[in-house]
């Protein structure tokens, strides 16, 4: 049946219709052939109907409606008899949460006639025979998630309602292309990519050897947007705040790490992936999602692009435009200040007990765009969001949304956690020797260091977008040094040590280095005072990872040459393969300190990837490039579209050896993508390949 009989209504659930006194209920059987009866209602929900085409959700992978706030969509109901708009009443009624009311926007009654509108707009679109199609326009800052659609019908013996039918569920999300949405984004070409594009590139390595990293966001993947609800369930998130996209991201950006909420992913910087995966084996969001959601656990482990990546498929799952960023040599600033402090002890070696803030080789972090009417006119646009565990704020660990015009700008003293943010890419890194009664002189400062290249993907393309100058001006301007002195103001305290500026240049030229290399290291002086200068210089080179921390110490030479051997770092690299040099010089003519760092990142082997489409087959092979055997490898794959994640595990692949893992595939619709596929071991890290895909129409 499709009514509820013997019915207890909740009135805070229920509507009156002009010229009612109250709500009133059926106890009991009652003929009413004669009066408007509902024999079915269609939601309109197939991939290929309206509803879905004209709110660009038919990519979601779910057999429910799912529609943008504030555009209208329509659901086609089908009476007993035809609708009569002079005699008959109904309703379409819309609810969400626990204990829906219609005061806080939870229980939402759809009228079809404009004497009579509620929050959400209604109307009859056609009225054909016994079937009344009926157009519903969410408000455009409505609850964002999943909805209970009833029909209430005006009966002279009171409200008739129909049962609940999960096939009348749908899901209601944030609207970049509607101008009344506080997501609203004015760029086709943005949001197609912030939104619509599945398919990432995340960007690593040192800002003059710029790696790539391939991502499946998967937003559109079965059970991901319910996964992305539960995470709002688990935060306790009051329903009355999830359609506004400040409050939604920044309590995601707590729940995505599981430092203090239990949230989604576990943050590991020591190596030891034992009991999780590995950062660098993931391939994509879909399985850290899914497997959250099943299990009601923190999934282990992450890193920055990990975090990074999982939030841009929450927040473009939702509809809120995102994109991930990567600025190289980020500033972990633990002082509070705009300075990075690396202490040198006599000998020229970092004193690493000492030196606290640490600069990260590059930091990933999120953007996602948004009104912001907490600010003045103008701070509004992209906005910083960020969920690996740094730093706590109010409270919590969780970064944003920072205003990215407020960064540029330096008001700093703008929520939410803009400061933070602000020193990540304009510390200055002063470097201090320590003499041995304790005491710490500056020596030399370096202004342009940090915030050296701000990275992200090409809306539509798959080469790399430049946007540092949407978080800085250019290094030595005069605006620049604007900004920083109204940082000052705002209580970010800067070094003001006026040093001489040095008349000779120290430099380290950039490398291509693959793992398992031996090189050469040189020293480059630069004379620029016409005179002899001669300078005693050391350089030290350590194993890090790429958060700046140091694993191991490997070299430390006077020469001007170093001749390095894989020997001396094999032993003791770590992921990511980061090799940190360091050289200081003193002019003995002078006395002035030189110095020069160098981040070389190891180029690891690839991953072969091949898809022949006639087959609909995928192929990886790999061949283990060392003489030492790889143990305890796990290779995935994935690729939007065309494969869920998969993984293989290979107890030992010895040394100069060959494997090949072939999958079918069906595929999930034509178009283009790319499939993707990482090798991991805790011998070598971060091996990647990735191939092109088209599938066409007969090949699904």
């Amino acid at each position: 049946m499709l009514w509820k009989r013997n019915l207890k209504i909740d009135h805070k659930l229920c509507f009156s219709f002009p010229g009612s006194t109250g709500v009133f209920v059926i106890l009991s059987f009652v003929p009413l052939s004669e009066f408007l009866d509902i024999s079915s209602v269609d939601m309109m929900k197939g991939p290929d109907e309206s509803n879905k085409k004209q709110h660009r959700t038919a990519m979601f992978n779910s057999d429910y409606l799912i529609v943008r706030r504030g555009q209208e969509f329509q659901v086609r109901i089908s009476f007993n008899r035809p609708y009569k708009p002079a005699t008959d009443t109904f309703a379409v009624e819309f609810v969400i949460g626990s204990s829906p009311q219609y005061s806080k926007g939870t229980y939402i009654p759809v009228f079809p006639t404009k004497e009579r509108q509620s929050s959400w707009e209604g109307r009859v679109v056609d009225a054909a025979d016994l079937t009344v199609t009926m157009g519903v326009t969410p408000a455009a800052n409505c609850i964002v998630g999943k909805y209970h659609m009833y029909v209430a019908v005006k009966t002279p013996f009171g409200i008739r309602r129909t049962r609940w039918d999960k096939s009348q569920d749908l899901y209601v999300l944030f609207n970049p292309w509607g101008p009344d949405d506080a997501v609203f984004l004015d760029d086709e070409s943005e949001r197609q990519e912030c939104v619509m594009t599945e398919m990432g590139i995340i960007y690593h390595g040192s800002y003059d050897d710029i790696a790539e990293r391939n991502w499946n966001y998967g937003q559109f993947n079965y059970g991901v947007l319910d996964a992305c609800l539960y995470i709002m369930d688990r935060s306790d998130m009051p329903i009355t705040n999830r359609g506004d996209p400040m409050k939604v991201t920044r309590k995601a950006s707590a729940m995505l790490n599981s430092r203090d909420d239990d949230g989604v992913l576990v943050g590991n910087w020591s190596g030891d992936y034992t009991y999780g995966v590995a950062p660098t084996s993931w391939t994509g969001s879909t399985d850290i999602l899914l497997t959250y959601a099943s299990s009601k656990m923190p999934v282990s482990f992450a890193q920055c692009w990990v975090y990074a990546a999982v939030f841009n498929t929450f927040l473009r799952c939702l509809g809120i435009p995102s994109r991930v960023v990567t600025n190289f040599f980020s500033a972990h600033d633990n002082d509070g200040n705009l300075k990075t402090d690396i202490i040198l002890d006599e000998s020229g070696r970092i004193d690493r007990v000492r030196t606290r803030d640490t600069i990260w080789n590059y930091h990933c972090w999120n953007e996602c765009y948004m009104s912001r009417p907490d600010l003045p006119t103008g701070f509004g646009g992209w906005q910083v969001v960020d969920a690996t565990p740094q730093e706590t704020s109010d409270g919590m660990y969780r970064c944003g949304p920072a205003s990215v015009q407020a960064i540029k700008h330096g008001h700093i003293c703008f929520p939410f956690d803009a400061a933070f943010v602000f020193a990540e890419v304009n510390s200055d890194v002063v470097f201090y020797t320590r003499s041995k009664d304790g005491s710490l002189e500056p020596v030399k400062v370096n202004r342009t260091h940090v915030g050296r290249m701000v990275l992200t993907k090409t809306p539509g393309d798959v080469t790399r977008r430049d946007i540092t100058d949407q978080y800085k001006f250019p290094e030595g301007s005069t605006e620049e040094r604007t900004v920083l002195e109204k940082a000052e103001q705002y209580g970010c305290g800067r070094d003001k040590s006026d040093l001489p500026e040095a008349d000779v240049d120290l430099v380290l030229p950039a490398m291509e280095i693959s793992v398992g290399d031996d090189f050469e290291l040189s020293l480059e002086f630069v004379n620029r005072s016409g005179e002899r200068r001669t300078v005693d210089a050391y350089i030290n080179g350590s194993v890090v990872y790429y958060t700046g921390v140091t694993s191991s110490e490997f070299l430390f030479s006077v020469k001007e040459l170093v001749e390095v051997k894989s020997k001396r770092y094999m032993k003791s690299l770590v992921e990511q393969a980061n090799l940190h040099f360091i050289a200081t010089g003193k002019v003995k003519e002078t006395g002035q300190i030189v110095t020069a760092m160098k981040v070389v990142t190891l180029h690891n082997p690839k991953l072969t990837v091949a898809v022949v489409n006639e087959e609909m087959t995928a192929t990886v092979e790999f061949t283990n490039p060392f003489t030492f055997s790889l143990e305890g490898v796990y290779i995935r794959m994935e690729g939007p579209g065309i494969m869920l994640p998969m993984s293989k595990y290979y107890s030992l692949i010895p040394g100069n050896s060959s494997l090949t893992w072939t999958e079918y595939f069906i595929p999930q619709r034509a178009g283009s993508s790319r499939l993707m596929a990482s090798l991991d071991c805790p011998a070598l890290r971060q091996v990647y390949g990735t191939a092109p895909v088209t599938i066409g129409d007969r090949s699904l």
